[in-house]
């Protein structure tokens, strides 16, 4: 069991050691998706562990507030002002669901979470895309876009299409589309 754990260790250390801003943020979403998604189980279960919910939803608030802090409200203008109050909401509604044992705060914050990070996951495979299109000669980028769709990841004689599949909304909270840098092409809002 603990060289299991090691292992898993070595390659969590790994994937966030050599991410991108934008994977690192995709990472960040995770982190408070599943903190969110096990303080509501634990939160729900017939036999409530209130501890384990406190704990889970006090990383759930550390996220928001990495979050919060990685925001560039220069570049990012009125989206990242936009945002910056989504974070401040998000945090008060954990604050609350702590305090009051509320799981469906945890749960609002989660479909939150989802929906951002599924706004963010569409954008950049647009851009990568894009990118894939301008150079087809790149087989690193056509791997990578392989490993993210779940396919092998040898690099095919041809540049294929790819186009990221639908997920269903978790909520009905529309997440702010990310703003885009059309100077440099790139987004502005993290780091």
């Amino acid at each position: 069991m603990a060289a299991t754990n090691n292992a898993q260790y070595t390659y969590q250390a790994t994937r966030i050691s050599t991410a991108t801003k934008e994977q690192l943020l995709l990472i960040t979403y995770d982190i408070g998706i599943k903190a969110c998604r096990t303080a509501e189980n634990a939160m729900t279960a017939k036999t409530p562990d209130y501890d384990l919910a406190n704990k889970e939803v006090i990383r759930a608030q550390e996220v928001i507030r990495e979050l919060m802090v990685t925001l560039n409200k220069d570049r990012g203008g009125e989206m990242a002002d936009k945002l910056m109050q989504l974070y401040e909401y998000m945090y008060q509604l954990l604050v609350d669901a702590n305090m009051k044992k509320e799981p469906d705060n945890i749960r609002t914050v989660r479909g939150m979470l989802e929906e951002l990070k599924q706004t963010w996951e569409s954008a950049l495979m647009q851009l990568l895309q894009k990118y894939q299109e301008e150079h087809p000669e790149d087989k690193d980028l056509q791997n990578a876009m392989n490993e993210l769709e779940g396919k092998p990841t040898e690099a095919a004689s041809s540049a294929p299409s790819y186009t990221a599949a639908p997920k269903p909304a978790a909520t009905s909270y529309k997440a702010p589309a990310p703003a885009k840098n059309a100077k440099a092409g790139t987004f502005t809002l993290a780091g």
